[in-house]
């Protein structure tokens, strides 16, 4: 299986890198940094929509077509709305919802030709909104919808997963302010685990499809 996936230097995209390869499976990456491991990649911002574009069809077409997409590439500023500037609040839109419409778009036709599946990812805070969140969750928000929307529109020719996971164990927190960093203690699940409800959504048998998947911790603060 040949699987296209953003963000996949790091965080929960390269725990499924990893867990793909271990399955024997082929993970394409597309990011901004290259992956440490060793697989097929493209260097795009996902902010520049024209770009991530070519870069999914780059790597679709060296790899002979595509059999799935996972769009982990996510990125947060956190502040009150007056507080963040608003080419910084733009672009977590920007590489959240429009990044992950961009790559959809360019990877459908492939994704169509064999029946493959999109996994995309929203988050606990596209469903539950939080202060000093409101880019995050506008953006993770219209991932849930872009994403019910796309699956309706695709339905019988390719599969459509949305994916809404809680806090995890990655460096998504490292740069922020203390205030926004989990506590000490936050329960929160690692990638690893998370990786593995991807690759079940990825294997199911034909005409059966997972349409979304809540995977957090079972103390969850952001869920329900």
């Amino acid at each position: 299986m040949k699987v296209l996936i953003t963000g996949g230097s790091s965080g929960l995209g390269a725990a499924t890198v990893a867990a793909l390869r271990e399955q024997g499976d082929t993970p394409l990456v597309l990011d901004r940094v290259a992956p440490e491991s060793d697989v097929d990649y493209e260097l795009a911002d996902l902010a520049d929509s024209p770009a991530a574009e070519n870069a999914v069809r780059e790597l679709a077409d060296r790899a002979g077509g595509l059999d799935a997409v996972f769009t982990a590439a996510g990125i947060d500023h956190p502040g009150k709305l007056t507080d963040v500037p608003a080419k910084e609040w733009e672009r977590v839109v920007q590489v959240n919802l429009l990044g992950t419409a961009a790559v959809a778009r360019a990877a459908l036709p492939y994704l169509e030709r064999s029946r493959g599946t999109l996994v995309t990812v929203a988050s606990t805070l596209g469903l539950r909104s939080v202060s000093d969140a409101t880019a995050y969750c506008a953006a993770k928000a219209g991932v849930v919808g872009f994403t019910r929307a796309l699956a309706a529109e695709t339905a019988g020719r390719v599969g459509v997963t949305l994916l809404v996971p809680g806090g995890m164990h990655t460096k998504f927190f490292d740069n922020r302010d203390e205030q926004y960093k989990p506590p000490p203690g936050a329960k929160l699940n690692r990638p690893e685990d998370v990786a593995q409800t991807v690759l079940y959504a990825l294997r199911q048998p034909p005409g059966c499809q997972v349409r979304e998947l809540v995977v957090c911790h079972e103390e969850e603060g952001s869920w329900p």
